[in-house]
């Protein structure tokens, strides 16, 4: 990490010996700043014309020095500042202020951002004497509906408080109320989601962004909606906002923040740069990735989630550290050679083309076993359906499997095949892919293509639905929709209701009007019987009457 960041272009060699000086120099941790202290820092900036920086450590010690303009600071990267669970950053920012004004908006809304310690500011008169010093903090609690506070102005060497104390009471107090992690999950998470439609949409589908943060092992602590009338291009929502939901995160010991949009590269990069400290900042289609690489078992299905994986990260790759742009060309080669950044970018897409091949072969393996099925003069019935339908649960049902099923989003992914018997020794095949789900993630399409051929291949597709969910209109819209970008609707369609003893009669019979669906319960074997006969009517061609 450099010690001296920011605008330096302009300054003699004299000030900048003197602004490397500052690191020599050790704060007090209890008092901010000393009169001498002060009166050197103010005279400096004052000179130069442009706010100056320290960032403190606990012991006094100058981490880094940064050099703005007359009236901000630059970026500061803290990426290497100590962080934790429930914590602050472990280090302050000291900053002068040419003027009497005070800590202004972008000061407070750094604190949360940050996770300083403390902020404070040092006014700097027209005579480049130091004036009074303004220290604001977080609160671990919101008082008066005030979420920072602000000191009593002090001169220098004056202070009210003993800072080191009360940095150690607050981050104590921040720890004791974050309530504890769950055994079962592996962190804990904020959902947002900022929308220009309605908020009751946004709630609904924060309903299944929760759902999918459950299935990936993250406790839910806290979710954010915020409606605008246009969305901010840099970050989604503004940075006033944005301080709002990075403190609900140390307050609540969140470590991950999840946005139901996804977030393109520019927006997950200045995410990244507003938020350097131990929050993650990931958006939906991470959160299914986490997922769908949690759950792959089979080399085909971990191939896949790579591949996915890949393609996601390959336009967000960007060089996070000038540090990292090394020369990597050998003795006497020509040039700079490659940046980091463009061995990364390399590296991805030799592994994307490596994958390809790999993917390809296992299609081909694929196919030769869909040829060997339709030798065998089996109907093929393929099950469909969003995800946490209950299409696992109702394979074991109608063949006597054992597959994994579970309530919860992408319980399993891998595609998998049985044969159901019927009476005058007839069956058919039927195979069970990875659920749908809204806005499916291009990078999920295009790895799963192999897979998603199967239905390509069906004489008959189950459409699941999960009655008894709230959005099962939305959800019924979102599979169709999806069969019709992959061009999957010429095969007949046979769409169950399933769930029923969990959802409402008057609105399973309105379902059932309105599409002409099969009502039943996949842990009812008898509920499944008219469905049965209607699979068998459509596979061998004959009449599967009504419902």
């Amino acid at each position: 990490m450099p010690k001296l960041i920011g605008s330096t272009q302009g300054l003699k060699p004299s000030q900048i010996n003197r602004l490397n000086n500052l690191y020599r120099r050790r704060l007090p941790p209890a008092e901010v700043l000393l009169p001498e202290q002060a009166r050197a820092l103010a005279a400096l900036s004052h000179e130069i014309g442009r706010q100056i920086g320290l960032v403190v450590d606990r012991k006094g010690e100058v981490r880094q020095v940064a050099v703005g303009g007359p009236d901000s600071l630059p970026h500061i990267d803290a990426s290497r500042m100590r962080h934790g669970r429930a914590r602050l950053a472990g280090v302050a920012l000291v900053h002068t202020a040419l003027g009497p004004s005070g800590l202004s908006q972008a000061d407070q809304t750094a604190l949360p951002q940050r996770r300083w310690d403390y902020l404070a500011v040092l006014n700097v008169d027209d005579q480049g004497l130091p004036g009074l010093v303004r220290v604001a903090h977080l609160l671990p609690q919101p008082e008066d509906g005030q979420d920072v506070r602000l000191l009593r102005p002090f001169m220098a060497g004056q202070t009210p408080h003993d800072m080191a104390a009360l940095v150690q009471s607050l981050e104590d107090e921040f720890a004791r109320l974050a309530p504890p992690l769950d055994v079962r999950a592996q962190a804990a998470a904020i959902l947002v989601s900022v929308t220009t439609g309605s908020r009751q949409l946004a709630e609904e589908h924060m309903d299944e962004l929760a759902e999918l943060a459950r299935s990936a092992g993250l406790e839910v602590r806290g979710r954010v909606v915020q409606r605008r009338q246009r969305l901010d291009p840099r970050t989604l929502m503004g940075p006033g906002r944005l301080a709002e939901v990075l403190l609900l995160a140390l307050r609540q010991g969140a470590s991950v923040v999840v946005f139901d949009q996804d977030l393109s590269p520019g927006q997950a990069h200045n995410l990244a740069l507003l938020t350097d400290s131990d929050i993650k900042v990931i958006d939906r289609t991470q959160l299914i990735l986490d997922i769908f690489a949690q759950r792959a078992a089979t080399r085909e299905g971990k191939l896949q989630v790579e591949m996915a994986q890949l393609r996601y990260l390959m336009p967000r790759l960007t060089s996070r550290d000038d540090g990292l742009s090394r020369l990597t060309g050998g003795i006497g080669g020509r040039g700079p050679g490659e940046t980091r950044l463009e061995i990364d970018r390399r590296r991805v897409r030799e592994r994307l083309h490596r994958l390809e091949k790999d993917l390809q072969e296992v299609g081909k393996q694929r196919q030769r076993r869909r040829d060997q099925r339709k030798r065998g003069g089996a109907p093929v019935l393929s099950i469909v359906g969003y995800t946490n339908a209950g299409k696992s649960t109702l394979l074991n049902t109608l063949t006597g499997s054992s597959v994994l099923s579970e309530d919860r989003l992408f319980a399993t992914l891998d595609p998998t095949t049985r044969r159901l018997r019927f009476p005058q020794e007839r069956e058919v095949i039927v195979t069970d892919t990875v659920g749908f789900i809204r806005d499916l993630p291009k990078e999920l399409r295009q790895a799963f293509a192999a897979t998603l051929e199967e239905l390509a291949q069906a004489d008959l597709l189950l459409h699941v639905a999960d009655a008894s969910n709230p959005m099962v209109e939305e959800q019924i819209a979102a599979v169709e929709r999806t069969l019709d970008e992959l061009d999957l609707t010429q095969a007949p369609t046979i769409l169950v209701l399933n769930k029923i003893d969990k959802a409402d009669p008057e609105a399973v019979t309105a379902l059932v009007n309105r599409h002409q669906g099969w009502p039943v319960s996949a842990l009812d074997p008898p509920s499944l019987r008219p469905l049965l006969a209607a699979i068998e009517g459509m596979a061998f061609g004959q009449n599967a009457g009504a419902v």
